[in-house]
């Protein structure tokens, strides 16, 4: 792939080396919602199953773009729009079920959120290494790029969470991460609608 390809907003991920990648990182997000989904249950955190939620969205989304990649304009740019709204909803979740554990959440295990945040942050900065030079692209590419940092972000907040909650005792300080995980959501999802409907304009 050219230094000119990975550079610029019109890369289009066509390419077998951004493939495999993408590929490998299907598979971490996958395994990941696995872990943390069953440590948040036992846990009682609801970042870490926010945080699990997310990396289920994020193995589906990056399969419907592999499945995007080599496809016309208009087509990856409706995949975006899907991935875009997709990730909305999921913050609509996230912050609908977080204002339902306000009221009837117990203190989450601390020593599980902060272990489990780490091995998750490990799996997100190896995604982030992998896709860091694929981070400008169309709107298909530049999602996923997205959603990986965001990911990134949301451990290194779990893991500060599990911190307060330790001094604290209470299970406010991961109520406040799931919210703001909910706000990052919400935050990309708008940069990945506002691109892809650029892109269906100027297609």
């Amino acid at each position: 792939m050219s230094g000119q390809c990975q550079s610029h907003a019109d890369f289009t991920g066509a390419s077998a080396q951004y493939r495999r990648v993408l590929l490998v990182v299907i598979v971490i997000n996958a395994v990941m919602f696995l872990v943390e989904m069953t440590f948040g249950v036992v846990g009682e955190s609801q970042s870490l199953k926010a945080d699990a939620l997310d990396f289920l969205g994020d193995s589906a989304t990056y399969a419907l773009s592999l499945w995007a990649v080599g496809k016309p304009a208009a087509t990856r740019s409706n995949v975006a729009l899907i991935k875009g709204f997709s990730l909305l909803g999921l913050a609509l979740w996230v912050l609908g079920s977080t204002l339902y554990y306000v009221v009837v959440a117990n203190s989450p295990s601390a020593p599980i959120m902060g272990s489990v945040a780490i091995a998750a942050l490990m799996a997100n900065i190896t995604s982030v290494v992998l896709l860091m030079k694929y981070r400008d692209g169309d709107a298909n590419v530049r999602s996923v790029w997205l959603c990986s940092r965001n990911d990134a972000i949301g451990n290194i907040a779990v893991l500060l969470a599990a911190g307060v909650v330790v001094l604290s005792g209470s299970h406010w300080p991961d109520l406040m991460v799931a919210f703001a995980l909910a706000g990052l959501f919400s935050h990309s999802a708008v940069q990945i609608i506002q691109q892809a409907r650029a892109e269906q304009i100027s297609s």
